[in-house]
Order: structure tokens, then sequence, then C-alpha cells
């Protein structure tokens, strides 16, 4: 077996809308293509051994043990793959139940997606599905211990923690998108201006000033008693002369840890000695130079938890502890608490397995047993130093037993230090009493509480903390998502991104869009390059000062990644046509267009889908979408836009030389198409498409309609509004074109505007794309032929494993096809290709370049424009 791609999906995508984070893996299955599963000798009760939840697998729509069954029955091997990468996942505790097979129409060749948690452990998952399932069907013996110990490994690299999990819960139970910024390990809750920003239990609210005191253990402990509150006594050393000193003043028994330290790390409490004290010391300046030590206050460790200044939640927390029952050693009674169903690696179940660790062999050796001693019926011993749950210890939940005094008090520490999320430590003999009542004290206050206790306790009744976080930061009826117009289709994208973004912004939106030419942020290119996939389109939802997206989204991106968001408010097709078929495994158009059906198929239900009812394909994407839906047409007696519209839908449409919409059985005209700079006098057809998209965009946007037509007619057609897009330059010779146009369609339309241009000869310089399939280059010649009266072949700078001979070859072939004496010239490089024709090119001929190096091009067409102006003077003054 081989992988011959693995590609991770994050967002909506061809395979799936439903399940947007899927791992995409190709396989050939090589000289195993033909193994069925019930040919290999005793594989499923290997499988079930090694794997023994995979019982519960369905087979298709089938029960628990379908797909046992199919082992058994006989089956491929890649369903053997997909079946133990979703099992390996599970084991590790993230549990992941999607998963689908395709075939790949090439034999032996197979394509798989599962579902994932965490992207890492979902390519690890694939990876050693292949391995394990190829050991399996040749007899080999399989361990599977260290795979699922790295897939342990990865979640708690890559979790987001219990925390952070619960708020992401929360936000997507309230509907607000998230997206994760992995180099600051920041969450961006929302979209835009709306956005928030949280790191665990902290927000970009949360005061960097009450932060630094909360750090600052010392100041928080003298802020507190100044304002009343309970505190142990204390003081802060840097050498055991002063911890001598600080232990004479404070008397034992003590604590010491880390001036700034969080989680319990570095802490030693009830310290009842000289050569104890010494070891904590030593213990916490593994964290901080700076180390606190404070009286040891007796009783239970209670956390209170305050939101936005209201007590939400406490609860008890207690050690990782056992009872003995006089007959297990210490550890015994250790693995015993840890098969508690409950327990898992880290974070990954409400509680953590226990661990015995440097602490825990230390609290042993001063104790005087070890793990093999067997503890008296009933006697229970801690096994850490703190009450922390990510060392193995529980929590009961006592919110409702908490006294009126102390949820106060814990509201005025939020208050006085000035937390906006605050975990206040309490040490007392009984919450439900006051606490100077039980001489007990607030031990600490922590800035990034974890709300794992208050959401999982081991006893008690949960509490969904996350929710006040939630409602904190997104008061009820404020939004968190600004509006997003998603574009795609074969050609057309840019120039309709530009144009609606550049609507919006008429209206005084704050638009940020993406194009194949880069991102931009409120009309300045912030981003040179193709920025056409998620990437780009995360970077605009996440920019603070837009308040409206305009995302194109290419094709390549889709596949590559998927979306990156899960729903748009409008989304746009174009059109669909033959281009980059081969590709990606999309091979006919037709899959081409199920590609960009995924725009429209994620538009939210109170949103439009705008689709072009001139192509048969982009039309039937309308079926089954459970948005509102928008017509555009160049015929205004389109059958599919007067049934559309006698149903009281939407259309915008070209009638009677106007660019008009039609709503239920009125007519409203926006502008005559003549008066709109970028069709040309409406000679460019396909322009006018591009308009009555973003005209119907702007429509139910809520624009004004005389609105509309000003922004329409101040979109002036350039290099600088749409770079590579009919960029048209009128030189004292001749005249200019230059373009962007890759495939047939967009050569053919711009071939439809040439024809109708008035000039002699046309020339036309043309280079094939090498990925293309051969007939794709030979139907971009044959169009050639049709519409110019000469040609220049040049060539791009990546061949794309072609050789330049083959791709001109494929070209003139399809020249030959139209005009056999139609003799070409080839010229290599794009500048030297277009200067030899600017420099030979008779008086009033036309010159259309389609481009590779837009920049340049546009470059030399004006210095060559200068040079004729100054020649053209010259001979007047002769």
């Amino acid at each position: 077996m081989k992988i011959l791609e693995l590609k991770i999906m994050r967002g909506p995508n061809y395979w799936s809308i439903k399940h947007p984070k899927i791992i995409v893996l190709k396989l050939d299955l090589e000289d195993l293509q033909h193994v069925q599963t019930n040919e290999v000798p005793n594989l499923s009760q290997k499988i079930q051994k090694l794997f023994p939840g995979i019982y519960k697998h369905r087979a298709s729509a089938g029960t628990q043990g379908g797909f046992i069954r199919l082992l058994e029955e006989g089956t491929i091997l890649s369903k053997v793959v997909l079946h133990i990468a979703l099992e390996l996942q599970t084991m590790a505790g993230m549990e992941s139940g999607y998963g689908r097979r395709y075939a790949n129409g090439q034999p032996g060749i197979e394509t798989i997606v599962f579902s994932y948690q965490q992207e890492r452990a979902g390519a690890y998952a694939a990876e050693a599905a292949v391995r394990i399932t190829e050991a399996l069907a040749r007899g080999e013996r399989v361990s599977i211990v260290q795979d699922v110990a790295k897939l342990h490994q990865i979640r708690e690299d890559e979790y987001f923690g219990p925390t952070t999990e619960a708020i992401l819960q929360e936000a997507v139970n309230r509907n607000i998108p998230y997206i994760q910024n992995k180099p600051s390990g920041q969450i961006h809750l929302g979209y835009g201006i709306y956005q928030k920003r949280i790191q665990a239990a902290m927000s970009n609210n949360t005061s960097f000033f009450a932060v630094e005191s909360a750090g600052d253990k010392n100041m928080t402990k003298d802020i507190l008693g100044e304002a009343g509150i309970p505190v142990p006594k204390g003081r802060t050393v840097y050498s055991l002369r002063e911890l001598e000193e600080a232990i004479d003043e404070l008397d034992y028994p003590i604590v010491t840890k880390p001036l700034d330290g969080n989680q319990g790390k570095g802490a030693s409490i009830n310290i009842q000695n000289w050569k104890d004290a010494a070891r904590g010391f030593a213990e916490a300046q593994r964290y901080s130079q700076a180390v606190m030590v404070e009286q040891f206050i007796q009783g239970f460790d209670y956390r209170l938890l305050v939101i936005n200044g209201k007590f939400v939640a406490a609860a008890r927390r207690t050690p990782a502890m056992v009872t003995g029952n006089g007959v297990s050693t210490i550890r015994q009674l250790i693995n015993q608490v840890n098969k508690d169903p409950r327990r898992g690696v880290g974070h990954e179940k409400e509680l953590t397995h226990i661990k015995v660790d440097r602490i825990t062999r230390g609290i042993l050796r001063e104790k005087g047993i070890s793990l093999q001693t067997v503890l008296a019926d009933g006697e229970e011993l801690h096994l850490k130093k703190t009450a922390n749950l990510s060392t193995g210890g529980t929590a009961t939940d006592v919110t409702d037993m908490v006294d009126p005094y102390n949820v106060l008090m814990a509201e005025r520490i939020a208050g006085i230090i000035g937390l906006d999320i605050c975990g206040i430590d309490v040490m007392t003999s009984d919450i439900a009493i006051p606490l100077p009542d039980t001489r007990g004290a607030v031990i600490e206050v922590n800035a990034a509480p974890g709300l794992r206790m208050h959401i999982s306790p081991t006893e008690g009744l949960p509490r969904n903390v996350a929710e006040p976080i939630i409602d904190m930061l997104f008061p009820h009826g404020c939004p968190s998502r600004i509006p997003i117009v998603a574009v795609t289709g074969t050609n057309g994208k840019t120039t309709t991104s530009r144009l609606i973004s550049h609507i919006l912004s008429f209206k005084g939106q704050k638009v940020g869009f993406t194009t194949t030419d880069g991102i931009y942020i409120q009309g300045k290119k912030i981003i040179k390059g193709d920025t056409t996939g998620s990437y780009s389109s995360e970077f605009v939802l996440k920019d603070p000062t837009v308040n409206y997206a305009v995302l194109e989204v290419a094709r390549g991106g889709m596949l590559r990644s998927g979306l990156a968001f899960r729903q748009c408010d409008v989304g746009i097709v174009m059109n669909v046509s033959e281009d980059h078929l081969g590709l990606g495994d999309i091979h006919t158009v037709e899959e081409m267009a199920k590609v960009k059906a995924v725009v429209p198929k994620t538009v939210c239900p109170e949103g439009y889908a705008v689709l072009n009812a001139d192509d048969d394909l982009v039309y039937e994407m309308a079926t089954g979408l459970r948005c509102k839906i928008a017509f555009f047409s160049l015929d205004e007696n389109n059958p599919r836009i007067t049934a559309h519209i006698s149903k009281g839908g939407l259309a915008a449409v070209f009638e009677d030389g106007y660019i008009s919409i039609f709503k239920n059985t009125y007519k409203i005209r926006v502008d005559r198409v003549a008066d709109v700079p970028l069709t040309f006098g409406g000679k460019a057809r396909f322009n006018i498409y591009n308009v009555l998209a973003a005209t119907l965009t702007a429509y139910i946007s809520h624009m004004e309609i005389s609105e509309i037509r000003t922004a329409l007619r101040t979109f002036i057609p350039s290099p600088e509004t749409t770079p590579g897009r009919m960029n048209l330059f009128k030189l004292p010779k001749a005249e200019v074109l230059i373009d962007y146009a890759h495939n047939m369609a967009s050569m053919q339309a711009i071939g439809d505007f040439i024809k109708n241009t008035d000039a002699y000869p046309k020339i036309g310089i043309i280079a094939g794309v090498g990925d293309r399939r051969d007939q794709d280059m030979r139907e971009v010649g044959k169009i050639a032929a049709e519409t110019f009266d000469e040609i220049i072949i040049r060539q791009d700078k990546d061949l794309r494993g072609r050789s330049g001979a083959e791709i001109n070859n494929l070209l003139k072939e399809g020249i030959f096809s139209v005009k056999p004496n139609l003799e070409p010239v080839e010229i290599k490089q794009e500048a030297s290709a277009l200067a030899y024709a600017l420099e030979y090119a008779p008086q009033n001929a036309f010159i259309a370049l389609f481009s590779e190096d837009i920049s340049e091009a546009v470059k030399l067409v004006e210095y060559f424009r200068i040079i004729q102006h100054r020649e053209q003077n010259t001979d007047k003054q002769a």
C-alpha cells in the first residue's frame, strides 16, 4: 500500500458540507488491490483483539457489529484502513465517527475520507492505519501501543484544553464562529470588527494591569489585606537565609510556592520542618527566583469562580488520593483508581490518571512507606501536595452551599483586582460559614482559572460556566459576524469580487476582499499573490477593521483544504466550464460543478445563493438549497427567470439595453448597460454577467437603486481597479488589450469582444498551460485562430511538467485545424513577444496579450506609448 496524497480539510468541502473536518486519503493498494478481507486468515479476530471498540462500528447504515460482519463476508482492504483510522483516534480520546470510501476510477486507487478532532492526529492515524492494515494483510505481527501513545501525545499537544473547549462549544451553540490562531495560541471568536479573542479563560477584555496584579502573589495579598479580606501571613524570600528568617517570623506549618506560579506548580504545603522547607524552596525556585512563604491554613481547598463581577460556581478540590483496604499495595490502589472510566490521559476525560512522579515518591519517603506498602482498611493517603485536577485530583461542586458572605467576598475580590474572569482559591474548614468565622483565608487569585472542575466535577452538579463568559463577550443582541459574500465560478470571479467591494465601499462599508492578485483591506493591498484559499479568507475575517468580507473562492483552495467559513450570507456562482480538468481528481465539468456548488450550499437560511440561470450546471445548483435564491441572466425571456419570478423570486437581467432587477412581477431598472464602464459600451458581454451578479448582491444588501447606479458608473476598469481583466490601452499606432484569460471559456469571451472591434490586423499573443489536457490546449489554439489574423506563441515561466515544444505543438495543431496557412511566430519570453508585436505592428492594429505577468506587461505598454507619442510629435514637427 502507498499513500499517494493526504489532504486535511478544515471547512466545508467537495467531499462533505456537514463534516468539514475530514482527512482525504488517496491510496494505492498496489499488489493488495484484489485481496478481500475474508481471504486473510483470522483477520477479523486479529482486528477485534487489537481494537475491541471496533465492534461498535457500523457498515454503511447498519447496526453495531456491521463492520465485523463485512470483514467476515469479505470486503476491500481500503475499508479496513478507514475503520482503523477512526478507531485509533477514538482509543486516544478523540472520537471520530464519520467515514466514506470512494472508488477513484483507476484500478487499485481508492480515496477514503474520515473525520478528525485534531488534524495532526488525523494525519497520523491515516498513516498508521495504512501501515497496520498492510501488516495484517501480510500476516505480520502488529502492536498498536506506540501508535495510541503517540496519538495521546498529539492530543495533549494540540487539544484546546477543557476550558477553551467549553467556551468554544458554548460559542458554537450561540452560532458564534471561531478561528484558531495557532502561532499565538489565541482563538478569534466572531469575525471582523465584532471579534473577541480568548486564550483559555482570558480574553482581550481582560485587564493587563489586573493580570499583573494577580500574578504577583505578594502584591495580591497586600491589596486584599488592605480591603479586609482574610489572607495568610507571609513574605517573599530569595535565599535560604531569608527563608529561615521567614520561618522564625511565621512558625510552622508553612507553604512555599513560586511568586508567579500557576496550576500548583512548584507549591509545597503543610511543611513541618527545616529539611522539607529547604526542599520546598528549591522546588519553588524551579519556576521563580522569588518564593512566597506563607502560614499553612488548615481546611479544605475551595475554588470560587467570578465572571463579569458575578459569583457563578464553587468547587471543593481534593488532591489525588487512594483509600486502603487492608489487602492491596499503594501501587495496586493507584491502578484500581486509574481504571475509573472517567479517568484518562491529560485532559482527555473529566478526570486525569494519577501518575507516580517525583512528588508522589517524595511524599511516600516522608511517611517512611513505599509503593509496596499495604494501607490499613479506610486509611486515606494523599499522593500530591496540591489539589489540581491535572495531577489526578478530584472536584466536588459546592456552588449552592457557599455562604452569602463568601459570595460577596469573592465578587469584591474580582472587582478589587480588576479581573473579568477570576478564580479565587480559599482554604477553610467549611465554605458554608463566613470565612472569618472559620479562620480560613484567601490563598490565591487566578487570572486564567481552569473551568474543568466546574464543568465536569467528580461529584455534584455540573455548571455551564462557559455561558456567562460568552454572555459577557457577546451580550445577547450584539452581533458576532460580519456579512460574507463568497464568489466562485470558472471565469469572472475576480472582476465580480472587485466590483462588489467597490459598491459596498461606496456605501461606506469597511470591506476586506480576496482576489487572485492579493488581499485588500479597505482598498489597500496588504498581501500580494493568488489569495483565493482558506488562509486568505481567514486573514480577512480576523481583521478587526473589517465589517464586510468579499471572498473570491477558487477551485484549488476548496480542494486543498475546504472553505474557511461554515456559512456565508451571499454565495455567487458565475459559471462552470472546462478548466483545470484532470487536476485534483476532477476529470469532468460535472465534477467541477460539484466543487463550485460547495459555496451556495454554505449560504445561511436567510441568505441568498446568486446563480447564473444561463448556465445549465449552475442553474441545477439551486436544487435542494435551504437558502433564498436569486438568478441572473442576459435573457429576460429565459424561461428559468420567468418561472422563478412568477413564484415571487428575485432576479437580475439584461433587458432592452438595461441592467434591471425583477422582483415578483415588478421590473426595477438600475442603469443602461452602455453607461456602465465595465461593459465597454455593452461590447464586453461577459462583463455584463459580472455587473448583474454584483447588482443583485448590492440589492440584497439593502442598497438604494441610486446608490447602486452611481457605484456602477464610478467603477472604471483599469490596471489598478481590474488588473489583468480587460485592460485596454490606446497607443498612437495600435490598441492593446492585456487580459489574464487562460482557459477556453475566457478566451472565447475575449474573442467575441475582439471580433466586434474595427481594427486590422488583430494580433494575438497566446500561451498554453502545461497542466491542462491536450484537448484543452488544442482548443486554445483553435479559438486563437478563429479570433486573430496573426498569432505569437509565448511560454509561461512554469511549464508545469511539459516541455515548451510539446505545448507549442499542441497549440499549433489547434491553429492549423482552423487556418492551415497561418504560421505563428514563436517567442519564448512574454516581454519579448509583446515588444515584438508593439514594434512591428502596422497602424490601426489590435494586439491582445493573454498575460502571465500583468504588471510587467502594463509597464512595457506604457513605455511604448511614451515612445510612440514622441515619434508622433517628431513627425508632426518635421
